[in-house]
């Protein structure tokens, strides 16, 4: 599953309709269940997967629980976008779903205040697990908001680095840059000019790029994005400020903006054969987990090499960790039966066998620390970095919002500025960025 380049391109739509449900629904002091588990019961299940292999291992996945709940049935419904699921959760009703999956954990703030979808820690709890121990810091992190587990992991997202290895060679490289200084030493030995472009560029720094974002920069920063009061930590936590300046340096070093970005404009999209990483054109990537099946899909005519991302200077030790997001699963308010649709929650999310069986088919890390050390799990050797980086507890994620991810967006809207040269005081940018993110939020309280 692409992460999230693809969620961002429907979260700001999702945090809109969300807010109306603001209204619709109330949060629970306890599950409010009253539903009887063990009668006859069907369920409705609605998911956003598409693509062929991914629908199928998502009906056997289902298959597997009925087959261990033999009384409880589950009508799958997938291709289902977060508007029409969220229109779902408004309206209730017989054809309404009684469990989601969302693509976008962006958005679990918004879910849990809203009461969108119910809290499941008296669910947990009744069922004798334990969230901390059962799933990776950074998923356990993300799934919840101001005390709300409203959310469970589905599977997750990993971001490292994809290097070309034959690159690598040709220019005397050893192995892959553990921290930014190192990094830029690499991109730069990696870079051939070609006249006023390039023949190969070691990386593509700017923020349009492939997965470039400054939220999967920072997560190699360890930043923390709120303080105590839930006020913006943008212009006084220094990561911020040192992300920032990481990234313009390497701009600067590698080309500058603007050659940059014309020799971006001609390269392939993202999600393409001819993406650049593929093609050779670029010698390093950050990336998801799924680039390494996508790229050896087209034959690329290099070895691929895969490491963890690399780290400030400073924080040499937690060389490993990386930036952690991941497909959502929640129960719906408006459901009448949500001790069955716990059940096959559950087992969705904390059946090692079932978490197993599905990563393998879907290509994404697991989302429990016991299916990331299953011996059943199936994998090209190189993915271990990803389950490696899952199971690390440096690892990082973006916290959960009341306004879902507008405060991400107004620092990447901020980076855009920086980088480009458009705005030249980091220190000021920091402090107005702090100022939008808290005014955003307090409006949407």
């Amino acid at each position: 599953m692409p992460g999230i380049s693809r969620k961002a391109a429907i979260a700001l739509a999702v945090s809109a309709s969300i807010a109306l449900l603001a209204t619709a629904c109330t949060g629970q002091a306890d599950s409010g269940a009253s539903d009887d588990a063990s009668k006859e019961t069907t369920l409705n299940f609605w998911h956003a997967w598409s693509a062929p292999s991914e629908v199928k291992a998502v009906k056997d996945l289902v298959a597997g629980f009925e087959k261990t709940h033999p009384n409880i049935h589950v009508n799958v419904v997938g291709n289902m976008t977060d508007d029409k699921i969220n229109q779902a959760l408004r309206a209730g009703g017989g054809k309404a779903p009684d469990v989601i999956s969302s693509f976008t954990t962006n958005s679990v703030g918004r879910f849990c205040s809203s009461g969108a979808l119910v809290d499941l820690n008296p669910f947990f709890e009744k069922s004798g697990i334990d969230p901390g121990k059962t799933f990776p810091k950074a998923m356990n992190q993300y799934t919840q908001f101001e005390g709300n587990r409203c959310a469970v992991p589905l599977l997750g997202d990993a971001y490292g680095l994809y290097y070309n290895k034959t690159a690598f060679e040709k220019a005397g490289i050893a192995g892959p840059p553990k921290t930014w200084s190192e990094f830029e030493k690499v991109a730069k030995k990696l870079t051939i000019a070609q006249g006023n472009t390039y023949k190969q560029l070691g990386f593509m720094p700017n923020y349009h790029g492939w997965e470039t974002t400054t939220e999967h920069y920072l997560g190699q920063f360890s930043p923390t994005y709120f303080d105590q009061d839930g006020k913006s930590n943008v212009a006084k936590d220094p990561a911020f400020a040192q992300a920032f300046t990481v990234q313009k340096k390497l701009v600067d070093a590698l080309g500058g903006y603007r050659k940059l970005e014309t020799y971006r404009s001609r390269l392939g999209d993202e999600w393409g054969p001819k993406h650049p990483f593929h093609t050779g054109q670029v010698a390093m990537q950050l990336d998801g987990e799924w680039r390494l099946g996508m790229a050896l899909d087209t034959k690329p005519k290099f070895e691929i090499g895969v490491a963890p991302l690399p780290v400030p200077d400073d924080q040499a030790d937690q060389y490993g960790k990386g930036y952690i997001t991941g497909t959502i699963a929640g129960i719906a308010a408006t459901s009448t039966k949500q001790n069955a649709a716990w059940e096959l929650v559950k087992y969705m999310t904390t059946d090692t066998d079932a978490v197993v069986n599905f990563s393998n088919a879907i290509h994404n890390v697991p989302s429990t620390l016991a299916a990331l050390k299953s011996p059943k799990l199936k994998y090209d050797p190189r993915f271990k970095t990803f389950l490696e980086i899952a199971a690390n507890p440096d690892s990082t994620t973006a916290p959960a919002s009341v306004n879902g991810g507008v405060y991400l967006t107004t620092i990447q809207e901020f980076g855009y500025d920086y980088e480009s040269g458009k705005a030249t005081d980091l220190k000021a940018g920091l402090k107005k960025t702090a100022r939008q993110i808290d005014t955003d939020i307090a409006q949407a309280k």
